[in-house]
């Protein structure tokens, strides 16, 4: 039996292989891999709003003890890059994370998504314009996300994310957010 973090950490490289593999590809092989591995448990409902689509998007993207497909695609696609209206498949890993903060803070406000993914020519452009902007950033990747939750101080949801011990964590104060990215274990402040 896989421990959770083997089991995220797993799923998280199948979920890279979805640049490559096509969508129904990597669902089946998501799902022949983890029917085993994953139990039961009770839903899990991601509540997201995008700063600057102006999107909430409500998704149960784990029920009845497996990921659902069509939620995590409709996350993915709040996600998007919004400058090149863009998306791909992000990494579920990301998605458990941000699940595990919101329930964390018991928040009832959406989490709210400063930047998920984008397109290596945006990311180009922001890292021209700000060498905060990582050059080969793992957003571009669908392995990273910016955010923050309205009524959490920035600095408890830093604390929080590091509390996770996975993926690097970014702490941006001035900006109002908060890193988190499914990459090896670091952290840094902007």
């Amino acid at each position: 039996m896989l421990s959770r973090r083997q089991l995220l950490q797993q799923t998280g490289m199948l979920s890279v292989a979805g640049l490559i593999i096509p969508q129904w590809a990597q669902a089946q092989n998501l799902d022949d891999h983890l029917e085993d591995h994953l139990e039961d448990g009770p839903d899990r409902c991601l509540e997201l709003y995008n700063i600057h689509t102006g999107e909430h998007r409500s998704a149960v993207f784990w029920a009845q003890g497996q990921y659902q497909y069509d939620e995590i695609q409709s996350l993915d696609l709040t996600l998007r890059d919004h400058r090149a209206n863009q998306a791909i498949a992000m990494q579920v890993e990301l998605y458990e994370k941000m699940y595990y903060l919101q329930q964390l803070f018991n928040s009832k406000q959406p989490l709210h998504v400063i930047s998920g993914y984008r397109a290596p020519r945006s990311n180009a452009q922001l890292h021209h314009l700000s060498h905060a902007v990582a050059e080969n950033s793992l957003h571009t990747q669908g392995r990273a996300v910016d955010i923050r939750i309205p009524g959490v101080s920035h600095r408890h949801l830093h604390k929080a994310a590091l509390a996770m011990h996975s993926g690097g964590v970014g702490y941006y104060p001035e900006d109002g957010f908060v890193h988190i990215d499914t990459g090896r274990l670091r952290r840094w402040r902007a």
